[in-house]
């Protein structure tokens, strides 16, 4: 069972799943987790391609989700360090501070998992407003040199930020949010040739490669499951 719901923080997501057991994808989707599970917790970096795990039956799991750009102010560490990874917190943090928030965790996860990022919202302070704006513009179809010009900077200093920020450039960035939104229209019944045109790919092929390359699979075994 699975389920999230959207934290007073903006760009946070507040998670919880109790696993039934077995084989499970998880899709790149531009985003970090800071996840609870047996004790421990875990950063999870931004992904390439998709993640694919096995678990037991009822395996519980509780996390936070940062949007595409939020995790590495919160999390103090750059995207692009985490990419393709999971990482134990006490690797990346001093041991001790990591140890008392996993030991806070183990009652109610999600509680102390929602109150650490309000209080770490409010010592770091206003996040950088440069990662939304770039992934709402790659999100809506704008072409890297597009993004560049609407932010003033030039394409090679996008990258760096981008990296900074994402895990990756605003290329891949792009590919994964559209991958997403493919992902959305698809489940919600739209045919697939009309996702490709809405989603933005040139044509049904182009979806499908995508759509495998990414994922790993075609679009309709993720749609069935």
């Amino acid at each position: 069972m699975y389920s999230e719901w959207a934290h007073p923080v903006g760009g946070v997501t507040v998670w919880s799943r109790t696993d039934g057991g077995g084989e499970y994808r998880v899709l790149p989707d531009g985003c970090m987790d800071l996840i609870w599970h047996d004790g421990t917790l875990l950063v999870a970096g931004p992904d390439t391609a998709a993640h694919a795990a096995h678990d037991r039956p009822g395996a519980s799991y509780a996390g936070l989700r940062f949007a595409p750009g939020a995790g590495p102010g919160l999390l103090g560490v750059p995207a692009r360090e985490m990419r393709d990874l999971r990482v134990p917190l006490a690797d990346l943090w001093p041991g001790a501070r990591a140890r008392q928030l996993a030991e806070r965790a183990g009652d109610d996860p999600v509680a102390v998992l929602e109150q650490w990022v309000s209080r770490r919202t409010r010592e770091v302070g206003p996040a950088d407003p440069l990662p939304r704006r770039v992934a709402g513009a790659l999100a809506a179809g704008r072409t890297v040199a597009e993004v560049a010009g609407r932010t003033g900077l030039g394409e090679r200093q996008l990258r760096r930020r981008c990296e900074a920020a994402f895990g990756y450039g605003p290329k891949t960035l792009a590919r994964i949010l559209r991958l997403q939104r493919a992902l959305e229209l698809a489940r919600a019944g739209t045919p697939f040739a009309d996702v490709a045109a809405e989603a933005g790919y040139a044509d049904q092929p182009h979806l499908s490669r995508e759509v495998r390359a990414l994922a790993g699979v075609p679009l309709g075994e993720l749609v069935r499951r």
